[in-house]
């Protein structure tokens, strides 16, 4: 029973600890107020492996993962669309990616632009983008084996996540979701974004402001 006890404590303890990672612009009303269509651009990653690559490699597998959470976002936002309204649309990552390219826009360049240039170039009211720290790829799957020991010797943990939010007439940062990735958090990068949003859907403001136009009609 004490025992029992102490995995809720700890549990509890934990959802605190999840919802620190979340942070909303007091002005996020304000700023999305107009928001019809966002962005979501391939997560800038940064890949810490044992193996050793070449620089070439390197930049190939950082950018494979930084399009696969592109791509899981997607399904996640796709898939949830069906379920509940959102009071938003997701421009199609396809059209995204030939509207970049476009415009000479690459993986390898996509951090000197900001985010207002990126979101008048893409037609778009807000921009998704995140980081992306692995010393595993993700996207081929992670051992689903679990044991206490991993925890104290580091063996569960693979790196962190973060999904931002931002706002493209102002270009101001509304909304940013931070967690580490470990052996609970998912086996591969579809199920890993699925978890976490699912965690992070009450907090997810167009979610709320969608229950608020609701309740004011």
């Amino acid at each position: 029973m004490k025992r029992l006890f102490s995995f809720f404590i700890l549990l509890s303890s934990l959802t605190v600890i999840a919802q620190k990672n979340i942070y909303e612009s007091p002005n996020f009303d304000d700023l999305s107020a107009d928001h019809n269509v966002l962005a979501i651009l391939p997560f800038l990653t940064n890949l810490d492996l044992n193996e050793t690559a070449s620089k070439s490699d390197q930049k190939r597998l950082e950018e494979n993962e930084g399009y696969a959470v592109q791509n899981a976002l997607e399904t996640y936002f796709s898939e949830r669309s069906k379920k509940k309204k959102l009071p938003v649309q997701f421009q199609n990552i396809k059209n995204t990616t030939a509207i970049l390219a476009q415009n000479y826009i690459t993986y390898d360049n996509i951090d000197i632009y900001t985010t207002k240039q990126l979101s008048d170039i893409l037609g778009v009211d807000g921009i998704i983008s995140g980081t992306l720290d692995l010393n595993i790829l993700l996207s081929n799957g992670v051992p689903t084996e679990f044991s206490f020991t991993d925890y104290f010797s580091g063996g569960a943990n693979y790196g962190r996540i973060g999904i931002k939010i931002s706002d493209g007439d102002s270009g101001r940062l509304l909304w940013k979701y931070e967690k580490e990735i470990t052996k609970k958090t998912g086996k591969n990068t579809t199920d890993l974004i699925d978890r976490m949003m699912k965690l992070a859907i009450r907090k997810f403001p167009y979610e709320r402001e969608r229950k608020r136009d609701r309740n004011k009609n």
